[in-house]
């Protein structure tokens, strides 16, 4: 067996082994605890945890909930968790997954609450918080250029781009009107490139069987030379 047909096979060996409930909770229960910002900010630590570390799924598959997240009710990294614990142990996976993520910070804000009126006003606190939403930017620009990557890979995707930051930028567009929009041109631009694809592959098949019968004529045409 070769190397990669190894890889491959080891691959395969981890994508079947299904986590326990146990490593669903305490995987998301880490992101949800190291991770401030939300959103977006946490895309780097669940990429991280589930993609590099686990190989539970694909940086791909992570960049399609995180779509859907952004287009369904409800915080994009509970819907993340949804999504991954389904994927993995289904309906019960979903749920536990999700209330893994939302656990340290329904404990942690409780706490918080119950302690920020004596605090909030505290110099080192505001600092504190200061700092934090400078850490908070720079993950959320990560997680921008990981999705650029995979996001905007040719001209009609970063044309796509162009329009939408305009659209958000100049003249306040509705973000509901924009992920429809998006998600309305994503589908026409697919079908264009499907119909493209046919389109090349039937001229291919039509140029191969010509030069086939092309093949076929000559040798004809040469044996009847031959006997003249």
């Amino acid at each position: 067996m070769s190397t990669n047909e190894n890889i491959q096979a080891e691959r395969a060996g981890t994508a079947s082994k299904k986590p326990s409930l146990g490593e669903l909770f305490w995987a998301f229960t880490k992101v949800g605890a190291m991770t401030f910002g939300g959103g977006y900010a946490m895309l780097p630590i669940i990429t991280r945890e589930l993609c590099e570390k686990r190989d539970w799924v694909t940086e791909a598959e992570i960049m399609d909930y995180f779509a859907i997240g952004q287009c369904t009710p409800g915080v994009i990294a509970v819907n993340t968790a949804t999504f991954t614990g389904r994927k993995m142990r289904g309906n019960v996976g979903g749920i536990v997954a999700s209330l893994g993520i939302v656990f340290p910070s329904l404990v942690i804000i409780t706490i918080i609450a119950s302690l920020i009126r004596n605090f909030a006003s505290l110099q080192p606190v505001q600092d504190a918080l200061a700092g934090i939403r400078v850490c908070v930017c720079v993950l959320i620009l990560n997680a921008v250029i990981k999705m650029w990557k995979s996001a905007v890979v040719d001209i009609p995707s970063l044309i796509m781009f162009i329009l939408i930051f305009l659209a958000s930028v100049f003249f306040n567009a509705s973000p509901i009107l924009m992920v429809v929009a998006a998600g309305v041109c994503g589908v026409l631009l697919k079908a264009r490139e499907t119909e493209s694809t046919a389109a090349k592959a039937e001229a291919g098949q039509t140029a191969s069987k010509a030069q086939a019968e092309s093949n076929v004529t000559k040798p004809e045409n040469k044996s009847g030379k031959e006997a003249d």
